[in-house]
């Protein structure tokens, strides 16, 4: 083995590392603290209005980084410790709204720089093909988290203690990467010309895909226990959906060789379909096992299609993977979120759909005005 393939190998096992505790974190804060915030008396619309704070402040991030921060190692080091010092801070606050609030914030800053400028440095030092069978480690976490907690979880509390853990290993492993960092590090005078008008409509539909998955991110557990499905089954429905996602990031690779944006809107239609399926058989294990099983195109093929993407438009890649994560996840992760906690209830995923299919067209305007300005 020669020294170039050793140091690839040794990156690609930390990587692996770092995918594996961060989405375990995610499990543990998705799947089991929306229930474990209303054991501790909170209303719907409160864990709306929690679970909106952290993706607002993915969304805020990059227009600061944009114009007075850069996203250096340091930077990046310092997120990864306060990731650790917020979800210590939850054990403490979590008793009382308005400090638990102010917890996440941190939290969602926090984990707003690590995860942009990891994906950065995999995408430009890892081929498609083999971005996905690293980054499949990262749904084997959140897999594994949600299988083992849903069946030994018994007090509130214990879920925060594994938060804290996931955190602090997310810390060790994310740690060692900066050392396998070889891009270039833009200045904010290089960010600041960074435009998102000239594709607006992209950006408008991948807002509205992620404000199309609030339903399911922060209330899907508690959809399914309130239709008489066990939270044990309902952690094997999530387990599944990851199981579906890890398939397809194996897989995936020739797929990615093709029309990335023909396989966006593909994946943003059979999502429509998903929540669809969620919103007429919410009481059918088979059927909403089935609607999981779509995750492996909703997520897994449209994630890994929508960065790649992203990394192919623009020159300032971190900021652009920033700019992904905070106007996807952070905006329209916040406004889902919001939205959800109020809708939350028959209608939940049916409107959902219908966000979904709004995605779809607007992506279709995307690759639409893309083919004019490319022909002028």
């Amino acid at each position: 083995m020669n020294f170039k393939t050793s140091l690839l190998s040794s990156f690609s096992l930390l990587l692996a590392a770092y995918y594996f505790f961060y989405f375990a974190l995610v499990g543990v804060y998705v799947i089991f603290m929306p229930k474990v915030l209303l054991e501790l008396g909170y209303t719907p619309v409160e864990v709306g209005i929690i679970y909106a704070a952290a993706p607002f402040m993915r969304f805020l991030l990059p227009f600061v980084f944009r114009h007075a921060i850069a996203l250096t190692p340091k930077v990046y080091l310092l997120a990864l410790a306060l990731t650790f010092v917020a979800t210590l801070l939850f054990l403490a606050t979590v008793e009382d709204f308005w400090l638990y609030l102010l917890a996440n914030l941190l939290f969602g800053a926090a984990m707003g720089v690590s995860l942009p400028y990891v994906e950065t440095i995999a995408l430009a030092s890892l081929s498609k093909h083999h971005y996905g069978k690293v980054r499949l480690w990262g749904s084997l976490g959140f897999m594994g988290i949600a299988l083992w907690l849903g069946k030994i979880l018994s007090t509130p509390h214990e879920a925060l203690y594994y938060l804290s853990s996931m955190a602090l290993l997310t810390l060790f492993f994310g740690a060692f990467l900066i050392h396998h960092d070889l891009s270039s590090h833009d200045t904010v005078q290089d960010d600041a010309s960074f435009s998102l008008t000239k594709y607006w409509a992209f950006w408008v539909s991948i807002f509205l895909m992620q404000v199309g998955f609030g339903g399911f991110y922060n209330f899907f557990t508690i959809y399914e226990t309130s239709h008489g499905i066990s939270l044990e089954m309902t952690s094997w429905m999530w387990s599944f959906g990851v199981i579906c996602e890890i398939v397809m990031l194996y897989f995936q690779g020739p797929l990615l060789q093709k029309n990335l944006l023909n396989i966006l809107q593909f994946a943003t239609i059979v999502t429509a379909f998903r929540w669809l399926i969620l919103y007429l058989f919410p009481d059918s294990i088979l059927l909403t096992f089935a609607s999981q099983s779509l995750h492996a195109v909703s997520f897994a093929l449209y994630h890994t299609a929508a960065i790649t993407y992203v990394f192919s438009l623009y020159a300032q890649k971190k900021l652009a993977q920033q700019f992904f994560l905070g106007i996807a996840f952070g905006l329209g992760g916040s406004i889902g979120a919001i939205l959800s906690g109020k809708i939350y209830g028959e209608y939940l995923f049916l409107i959902e759909a219908g966000i979904t299919f709004c995605a779809f067209v607007v992506l279709w305007i995307h690759q639409t005005r893309k083919r004019s300005l490319h022909d002028a």
